[in-house]
């Protein structure tokens, strides 16, 4: 089918884990029944939000979660019901790309191995933590088979965000895990493409799926961008993004919870989980009604991948 005639939209979802947050913000992680909200409540919330909005969705999962019982069994039902499972690497490094070429690939390849284990299926696609890569971590997916990639991330206004970010927590005296990202990476496609040398450019190497940005401007259309702006202006973003043969809403577990379920140190340090967990869920759907009644269907990021191959 040509890309021209293509309207098609996926919802991926990162299962990043409350002690990310904690890194991310340079804070102690915690150790408490909050630790494990993503997969204790998230993921239901997750599982009847794409009930009542009709679609898939493509869960990105981080293999070392996976030795708790319950978080197995939880995916396990997930993939079940058709969503798809994705790799989201072992221990979700945010230095991933400066660990060394064995090390990339093994927490890439044992992530893999989790998902299996716990699941019975095989993730063919990728996204790497905190959406940061290297041609090196692209010839490793390659190696190891994977389908396609989805961590690029070529918003202008995310990319200053997070090295702003990432300066403030420097500034009071506190280490972010986080990493910036390369400015080239604001050269590449926003498009799903065949990945080159270097990966911000054309070629005839693994598939890229982009994370979303909107048409002209180049606003972030995720998750975090969506639940803050409320369902009213996340159709206005979903219907910037119309016209895109493919519309990847990209969230994490995160984005259906509140300060509420546990989350209040966190209130302080990032004001997403200030908004209710259901004013969020509104918001999303909205977001996800405007595309389908732009006429997109929605797939899992697999499928959107086969579409494009």
């Amino acid at each position: 089918m040509a890309e021209g005639s293509l309207r098609l939209a996926s919802v991926s979802v990162d299962l990043d884990e409350i002690p990310n947050y904690f890194e991310i913000h340079g804070l102690p992680a915690p150790s408490g029944p909050e630790a494990s909200l993503v997969y204790d409540v998230a993921i239901d919330r997750l599982a009847d939000l794409a009930a009542s909005g009709g679609f898939p969705l493509t869960l990105f999962t981080i293999g070392s979660d996976l030795a708790r019982p319950e978080a197995r069994a939880r995916l396990a039902a997930s993939a079940n019901v058709g969503h798809e499972i994705a790799n989201h690497s072992l221990d979700h490094r945010y230095d991933l790309v400066r660990l060394g070429r064995d090390e990339i690939r093994r927490q890439i390849a044992e992530g893999a191995r989790a998902i299996r284990d716990a699941t019975g299926r095989d993730a063919v696609g990728f996204r790497a933590p905190g959406y940061t890569i290297t041609d090196e971590v692209f010839e490793v997916l390659g190696e190891l088979g994977v389908r396609y990639d989805a961590s690029v991330f070529p918003c202008p206004a995310y990319w200053a965000a997070k090295t702003a970010a990432i300066g403030a927590i420097a500034a009071r005296g506190r280490t972010s895990r986080s990493i910036i990202d390369t400015p080239k990476v604001l050269l590449a496609p926003t498009r799903p493409y065949k990945s080159g040398t270097p990966y911000w450019t054309h070629g005839e190497g693994l598939l890229e799926i982009p994370v979303q940005v909107t048409r002209g401007l180049r606003l972030p259309f995720i998750g975090t961008s969506v639940t803050l702006a409320g369902p009213d202006r996340a159709r206005w973003l979903a219907k910037m993004c119309v016209g895109e043969p493919l519309v990847n809403l990209e969230l994490h577990g995160i984005d259906v919870l509140d300060a509420a379920d546990g989350l209040e140190a966190l209130r302080p340090h990032q004001v997403d989980v200030r908004v209710t967990h259901q004013r969020k869920i509104d918001a999303i759907l909205a977001a996800t009604e405007a595309l389908r009644s732009a006429g997109y269907s929605f797939v899992t990021m697999a499928e959107a991948a086969s579409a494009f191959a």
